[in-house]
């Protein structure tokens, strides 16, 4: 197997030598456009001074002609060097934990109010969508999205690692559709153009088509009769019949023909896409549905990349009608009318196509981003995904980590929730690894629930809801505390709880903004309820009267810890789980540390 590293390291070399070879023949073409230029210049003067022939003229019109058409395609190939290039800079960002801040970050995707998406840095710089996503298009961005955020049922999951795995391999086709959608993103405004396709029709009535078609032919066959026979009246009858027939429908036939532009040029820049994902050779049965789907859309059963190239080709053709010498034959033959009751008629087969192909799009750049995701890590595997036969939840992990921590410093823990133990109560002091562990479990539970691979030696677990507590805040434009927010998304969690499949509830340092009365009394209630419900989870706290909880509700739920020594001056950490409840606090050393006077025990 290909060393990921090794690959991307060759690729990038080859991009780069291609890359300054067109950049130093893109130069050439340039002087050489210029001298040709010239001579041609110097070749006008001589005709108008009556020293050449005008055939002169041709050769440095064809060689300039020419050159434009080589120097386009040079510069074409050399931006796509370009951006080739900054793929594979990406994916060895990736590899060597250096991506945060490099790719897309997917901000607009932030939701406070989500049970768990702030909670485990879903979205953000340095966030699990930067590291997942090489998506180009909003469609593929807002489908991987969505997968993070809401989990899918075990049939999904297993339709989506089987397409992971057909993709993995095939890194080609993944520079093609990061150089393909970088094109894409640019150009294609996706609102825009779905509003055009679904819009109301401008032409109501069936029989405006074959009549249009009619007054053609009728003025066809009349302009031979008075070019024949000198008799013009016949065609002057027809003009006017035309007249009257298209001027009611002026003002929607310019709609037709101008709407018209701005998604042509946007869906061609979307089929370059399509055409690719047409092109290739599947075996998983989700990607070889999602490519039949784009073989044969819609009504007129063909291409999505065809139906596209149909419509730039109307538009395209209508531009003819602004040639001067065409200008008065097209007037003649209805061709704007024509082509704007064709661009309707395409606009009501493939009204509900558009959406399709973005979506088909969107799915296929998100299964991508997860098989980039897989060619970069190959340790990380597929969980399996439990299907229990009666309602219960489970989360065995084997050597968790967490994926946004570099490898270099991943510290690797167990964790197994559902069988026999539905709890575990987590304490140490501050910084000991008690909140990564809990955003450990929920990231790589995201993952999992996701379709992707997970950063563990072997992951089983049953489909679960997720819900944590790791980023509550207060909020002053809404008037709540931050303990009011916390209890706002407990009992959120408790309702995912009781819902059709059990929770996974990640609580950190719960009830803390309240007395130690209060929680451990609020603690021990909803802990309970949770239980009772069938959920698992841990749960963090630095106060020891908490870990008390494990005890009380025994063998459901159990005490773990993280350890830390004070040497030298400073905290030492393992960050390594231990059974059972921390035994002691370096707090009072590590305040002495700082300089805070305080007094001894």
């Amino acid at each position: 197997m290909t060393v990921p590293s090794v690959e991307y390291a060759r690729r990038l070399e080859a991009r780069r030598d291609t890359h300054a070879r067109l950049t130093r023949l893109d130069a050439r073409l340039s002087y050489t456009r210029l001298v040709v230029f010239a001579v041609g210049v110097g070749i006008a003067i001589a005709l108008f001074e009556g020293w050449a022939s005008a055939w002169w003229l041709v050769v440095p019109l064809v060689a300039f002609a020419a050159l434009v058409v080589r120097h386009d395609r040079v510069i074409r190939s050399r931006d796509a060097a370009a951006r080739a290039i900054e793929f594979y800079l990406r994916g060895v960002a990736r590899i060597d934990d250096r991506w945060a801040g490099m790719g897309e970050a997917g901000e607009r995707f932030r939701d406070a109010g989500h049970v768990y998406a702030q909670d485990l840095d879903l979205f953000g710089e340095g966030s699990l969508f930067e590291l997942l996503s090489i998506a180009r298009t909003r469609a593929g961005e807002e489908t991987l999205a969505s997968w993070l955020l809401s989990a899918a049922e075990p049939s999904e999951i297993h339709a989506r690692q089987q397409s992971v795995t057909d993709l993995t391999p095939r890194l080609d086709l993944r520079e093609a559709l990061s150089l393909a959608g970088a094109e894409v993103r640019a150009s294609l405004h996706t609102d825009a153009v779905v509003a055009w396709a679904e819009g109301p029709p401008l032409f109501r009535r069936a029989w405006l088509r074959p009549a249009a078609l009619i007054l053609t032919i009728a003025a066809v066959a009349t302009a031979v009769y008075a070019f024949a026979s000198g008799d013009s009246a016949p065609f002057v009858a027809v003009v006017l019949c035309e007249i009257a027939f298209t001027l009611p429908l002026r003002q929607r036939t310019t709609s037709a023909l101008h709407g018209a532009d701005g998604p042509a040029r946007d869906l061609g820049a979307l089929a370059v896409v399509l055409t690719r994902l047409e092109a290739e050779q599947f075996t998983a049965a989700r990607l070889v549905d999602l490519q039949r789907r784009l073989a044969g859309a819609g009504a007129s059963n063909i291409k999505a990349s065809a139906a596209i190239a149909r419509l730039r080709q109307l538009v395209e053709l209508h531009d003819w009608q602004h040639n001067m010498v065409f200008a008065p034959v097209a007037a003649a033959v209805l061709w704007g009318t024509h082509l704007a009751l064709a661009v309707e008629a395409w606009r009501r087969v493939h009204e509900r196509d558009i959406r399709e192909w973005l979506r088909i799009c969107g799915e296929f750049e998100a299964l991508a981003s997860l098989s980039a995701y897989r060619y970069e890590h190959p340790d990380d595997p597929f969980p399996e995904i439990v299907v229990p036969d009666a309602r219960r939840a489970l989360f065995d992990g084997t050597a968790l980590g967490h994926p946004l921590i570099a490898a270099g410093r991943i510290v690797r823990n167990d964790v197994c929730l559902g069988e026999g133990v539905q709890l575990l109560v987590v304490s140490g002091s501050n910084m000991s690894g008690k909140s990564t562990l809990l955003r450990t479990v929920g990231v790589n539970a995201v993952l999992a629930l996701a379709g992707a691979p997970v950063r563990a030696r072997r992951l089983r677990l049953t489909p679960l809801r997720i819900g944590a507590t790791l980023r509550i805040q207060d909020s002053l434009q809404e008037g709540r505390s931050r303990f009011f927010a916390e209890i706002t998304r407990v009992r959120e969690i408790a309702d995912l709880a009781a819902g059709p499949q059990p929770a996974l509830f990640l609580l950190d340092e719960l009830f803390h903004g309240t007395n130690s009365h209060d929680r451990i009394v609020g603690a021990s209630g909803v802990l309970r309820a949770l239980l009772d419900r069938q959920a698992i989870g841990l749960v963090t706290t630095h106060d020891l009267a908490v870990t008390k909880v494990a005890d009380a509700v025994a063998p459901r739920a159990s005490n773990i810890h993280f350890e830390d020594r004070f040497e030298g001056g400073e905290m030492q950490f393992d960050y390594l789980v231990k059974p059972g409840p921390v035994s002691r606090s370096n707090a009072i050393a590590l305040m002495r540390a700082v300089g805070l006077d305080v007094p001894p025990d």
